[in-house]
């Protein structure tokens, strides 16, 4: 090999070395398996979640190899706080992840919790409203501490059990209870499909922000945390998290 030829290979080696250095690692986005979003269902049967488009152009543009998982919450909260998955985007994260995870400054998204109620029943806007009262849930759904509220015995709520939001309308519909406690999203794409016999208003009892959320244990985690932010400030999130009817 000549001198010329040694020193041609020798950059390429630097070149390769340099662009392995700036090569992010590979992450999974992992996300709860039920949703707070929407009733409507991918091809694969699993329920769609707009965060996860958000997240396609974010990690694009971020140059980050990523995939998405969906988990029941606990495994989800446990991956993300031993580091096996190391992104999503929640609420409440804080308390869950503290000292594992990152959790942006700017606020994703906004998740509301509303109390639909039957014509004349009296509006309930915080917990206490509900003592003595019958209401319909949806099974799965924690919805920001409500539920232990609800499942509380001496609160004296009579808490009805529902398979699905559809299901939970139609309860409130055959007049099982006189509330339906849900997600703004899925409830109002179940009343705009769902024609009630009688009308049905809401009280909005929770709006609660969606950060960003990063493993500490992803190289560099508290620059690609900037960059992620900074990113997001150059996405119109209403392309994919569509506000709520009424």
């Amino acid at each position: 090999m000549n001198a010329r030829t040694f020193v041609v290979a020798l950059l390429g080696i630097i070149v390769g070395l340099s662009s392995s250095a700036h090569a992010q690692e590979p992450l999974e986005y992992a996300y709860p398996d039920i949703s707070v979003w929407t009733t409507q269902r991918d091809s694969d049967g699993k329920l769609k979640n707009p965060l996860v488009k958000l997240a396609k152009p974010l990690f694009e543009k971020a140059e980050i190899p990523w995939s998405a998982q969906d988990y029941p919450a606990k495994r989800m909260f446990e991956r993300l706080r031993q580091g096996t998955s190391k992104f999503s985007m929640l609420v409440n994260a804080k308390s869950a992840l503290a000292g594992c995870c990152l959790l942006s400054k700017q606020r994703v998204a906004v998740v509301e919790i509303r109390m639909y109620r039957r014509p004349g029943s009296p509006a309930v806007l915080t917990k206490s409203d509900l003592n003595g009262k019958n209401v319909i849930t949806i099974r799965g759904y924690s919805y920001a501490g409500w539920r232990n509220y609800i499942n509380e015995p001496s609160h004296n709520i009579v808490n009805n059990v529902a398979g699905d939001h559809m299901a939970a309308f139609s309860m409130l519909e055959a007049g099982r209870a006189d509330y339906v406690l849900d997600y703004a999203g899925p409830a109002e794409e179940v009343l705009a499909a769902k024609s009630m016999e009688e009308d049905v208003t809401f009280d909005s009892v929770s709006q609660t922000d969606v950060f960003l959320v990063l493993n500490k244990k992803y190289p560099n985690a508290e620059q690609v945390m900037a960059k992620l932010e900074t990113i997001l400030k150059t996405l119109d999130t209403s392309e994919f998290i569509n506000a709520p009817g009424r």
